[in-house]
């Protein structure tokens, strides 16, 4: 099923995100998390590579075989990193023949060590280029584009992020999937501004739960999301490992049950190859369609 043939159903669509392990023992774990996850019926997973595409291969090899195993849609990311349009148009093949169904288009984050974004001779330097490759010599694949309620930490402005989507959504993008937050009012208030600028494809909310106090602040310093103190307070009133545990999934599962009240046609979940998390968050919550 295309995408926007997926988003324009009368339920909330479900998606997972997963990332290349970096051991046997790791893939092992990824597919059984995989598999339990399959449980609260996905419309699709995603898969993400390494710095620089880095494990663009293994990527592939990941997203094939979940589709294989779990019949079910699957999508690559692809970014502008360190590629020539010709090594984009080659991993696009490579992707048309694993049968990936949906690519996850990005500019990327410049490599460790690099202090901003450096585009390569014969390469690509924004990600509404990439969307407009894919859409006009690829056409098969679902296009699904990043944004950000929060603000990408490199735009000069909030206006400008906002220009910077809507040239990416001209460019053919089917759905945006936006970047963690804690604070569901920063994603209602990211919706508004989209309608606005007259974006009409589907915004869906991604969710990262936060499985200890440690991990969420140091994702969110990575990606310049904040986090509320009072949140932070409640972690902060255990070190037990499983009592922060439980206050993620609490606070996520509060996030997830406004997010599906206010009719949002999408839920995304960066699962971190995990699943008890997710899994305790979709059985606390009503009213998700499947």
């Amino acid at each position: 099923m295309n995408l926007r043939q997926l988003f324009s159903s009368d339920r909330c669509v479900l998606s997972f995100e997963l990332f290349p392990p970096k051991s046997e023992a790791g893939m092992a774990d990824l597919m059984k998390s995989v598999g339990e996850l399959t449980v609260h019926q996905p419309d699709f997973f995603t898969c993400t590579y390494g710095a620089g595409g880095s494990t663009r291969d293994r990527t592939l090899a990941i997203a094939r075989s979940v589709r294989e195993s779990f019949k079910i849609s699957v999508a690559s990311h692809l970014t502008c990193v360190g590629s020539t349009t010709a090594g984009l148009r080659n991993y696009l093949r490579c992707a048309r023949e694993n049968q990936i169904d949906y690519i996850v288009a990005l500019r990327g984050d410049p490599p460790r060590g690099a202090n901003s974004f450096q585009v390569v001779a014969g390469g690509l330097r924004y990600a509404n280029e990439l969307v407009g490759l894919i859409r006009s010599e690829y056409p098969e694949f679902g296009i699904l584009v990043a944004g950000y309620p929060e603000v990408h930490q490199e735009a000069a402005s909030a206006e400008a992020d906002l220009q910077n989507l809507v040239r990416k959504v001209d460019a053919g993008a089917d759905a945006v999937v936006t970047q963690l937050f804690y604070q569901n009012e920063d994603f209602f208030r990211f919706r508004d501004d989209c309608i606005r600028a007259g974006i009409t494809v589907p915004i869906v909310p991604g969710l990262l739960p936060a499985l200890s106090l440690k991990q969420v602040r140091r994702i969110t310093s990575l990606c310049k999301s904040n986090l509320p103190a009072a949140f932070v307070a409640k972690l902060q009133q255990h070190d037990d490992p499983e009592w922060q545990f439980r206050v993620g999934v609490e606070h996520a599962t509060l996030q997830t049950q406004e997010l599906i009240d206010a009719g949002v046609p999408g839920i995304h979940f960066y699962v971190l190859n995990k699943s008890h998390a997710t899994s305790r968050i979709l059985a606390n919550v009503s009213g998700l369609k499947r």
